[in-house]
């Protein structure tokens, strides 16, 4: 890990070094610029879980009842949850602030 407060420039970087303190993701929140938003039926779920296996962020989240939830602090509203269910248990619609 490369500590940017060394005084080292960009140039003196190795390929694939960390400038920040690693496992700091989880802090930010991600989920602010989404323009859409997904939302469950969970009538039409069937738990396979397809979405959370192609969610690129990670977000969504097995609930009690065993249905993938999306963590809305994360989630960027890209959709990819809403076209992989196959049983059309998710729909996106617009955030509203």
């Amino acid at each position: 890990m490369t500590n940017p407060e060394d005084g080292l420039t960009w140039k003196a970087l190795e390929i694939g070094s960390i400038i920040t303190e690693p496992g700091n993701a989880s802090q930010y929140q991600t989920g602010g610029w989404r323009t859409q938003r997904p939302i469950l039926d969970t009538s039409k779920c069937i738990k396979c879980g397809l979405c959370a296996i192609f969610c690129p962020e990670g977000c969504r989240q097995q609930t009690a009842e065993g249905h993938f939830d999306a963590n809305l602090f994360y989630c960027k509203g890209c959709g990819i949850c809403a076209c992989e269910c196959w049983t059309q248990a998710i729909t996106m619609v617009e955030e509203k602030e």
